[in-house]
């Protein structure tokens, strides 16, 4: 699985569980959705530190590659 994957699969999962939890509670939905949105950036900077790692280091080695394709070799003959 991609490292940006699992670290959005994470985050999002942190946010529902949060989320649901809250909205059962009784607490409004708007309210809740900004407290569990900031809990669950909380809890993923402190806890996914390693896969937010792995999505850094693969988008540095996306952004490494050169960008050619048909038409820009085509171009340069």
């Amino acid at each position: 699985m991609k490292p940006w994957v699992a670290y959005s699969l994470a985050r999002v999962g942190i946010f529902a569980v949060i989320f649901a939890a809250l909205l059962y509670s009784g607490i409004y939905p708007w309210l809740s959705a900004i407290i569990a949105a900031v809990i669950s950036f909380c809890a993923s900077y402190l806890f996914f530190g390693k896969l937010r790692d792995a999505v850094a280091r693969d988008i540095v080695v996306r952004r490494a590659k050169p960008a050619t394709n048909a038409d820009t070799e085509a171009e340069d003959l």
